[in-house]
């Protein structure tokens, strides 16, 4: 029995959500495969045989892997799949957009954001908006998982020793080429992986007033900066700092929630933070329920007194 973890990684080096979904490989029992598919990605190989808990990587590199497109990526995985019991994808936007195709292939039942693992065959993940909890087992001679990161501690990123193995690459499939992308500059921590996030809700009126009042707060903190979908939607924040079901999945020590009612999808995607301080003006919103520290008063007023006191 043996796991194979699809790395994410930028070519140079390996992406935290890696190291959670390597955590849950070796759960599953077995030894701990990771392929890095890509193109001169031989510095993120190397990094990713020194993840604690890994016993090889296979590194398959050619320019049609370079940037992840997924019909080449499930190619490349799709190869070697028939040696392995487990495949794992972490439940990012990469590996949501590839896990779905490898399991199709494999005529599989893909188990999405799994969260615990009880046993090889057996997992949960969340349903309803993570108001309720599946265990779900699967007979399935290959498991296709997509993990979701703040379900599991990250490994240790050094302390390993596995070695390299050379892959193969497939060929490019035709089907779709890269053109070109538009990265936006952030000296901010990344929000999946950020220790810190301070968020805003609709209720900050404008995208002038969240840059006013949230900015400040989260400079002071070094924190990452997350709005809930209604605030994404109304143009305050970019679709990139959305935190929420149909947003990204959160778990910082920290949690900063000013002016968010709390709708289930946003608690979805939060809620397992280690520590939740709701500022509202509501005494019935529903984000209370979830805070360990609650603030009912003006974010107007609350916020900018929270900045002048620390």
């Amino acid at each position: 029995m043996s796991s194979l973890v699809i790395a994410e990684h930028d070519n140079a080096s390996i992406k935290g959500a890696t190291l959670n979904t390597v955590t849950a490989a070796v759960a599953c029992g077995g030894d701990v495969h990771v392929l890095v598919a890509g193109h001169n990605a031989g510095a993120a190989a190397q990094a990713a045989a020194q993840i604690a808990g890994v016993s090889k990587v296979i590194h398959a590199d050619s320019e049609g892997l370079a940037h992840g497109l997924a019909e080449n990526v499930a190619a490349q995985v799709l190869a070697i799949a028939a040696n392995y019991t487990h495949i794992l994808f972490p439940a990012t936007a990469a590996g949501k957009n590839v896990a779905p195709r490898v399991a199709a292939k494999l005529d599989v039942a893909q188990l999405s954001d799994v969260t615990l693992v009880l046993s090889a065959d057996t997992f949960e993940r969340p349903i309803y908006a993570g108001n309720a909890i599946a265990t779900v087992q699967s007979k399935d001679a290959v498991k296709v998982l997509t993990v979701r990161t703040t379900g599991f501690d990250a490994a240790a990123a050094s302390g390993g020793s596995a070695s390299v193995e050379t892959a193969a690459a497939t060929a490019d499939s035709g089907k779709s080429a890269f053109k070109g992308s538009e990265i936006a500059k952030n000296d901010r921590p990344e929000l999946t992986a950020a220790k810190v996030i301070v968020s805003g809700g609709r209720a900050l009126g404008s995208a002038e007033k969240f840059a006013e009042v949230i900015t400040p707060l989260a400079d002071k903190l070094g924190a990452a900066m997350g709005a809930s979908r209604a605030a994404v939607d109304a143009g305050y924040a970019p679709n990139d700092w959305q935190v929420g079901q149909t947003g990204k999945i959160v778990a910082p020590q920290l949690y900063v929630a000013c002016g968010i009612s709390g709708a289930i999808q946003h608690l979805a995607g939060m809620k397992d933070s280690k520590v939740i301080v709701a500022i509202n003006k509501d005494a019935e919103a529903p984000i209370f329920s979830v805070a360990d520290y609650g603030l009912e008063a003006d974010l107007f007023v609350a916020v900018p007194e929270l900045v002048n006191a620390l």
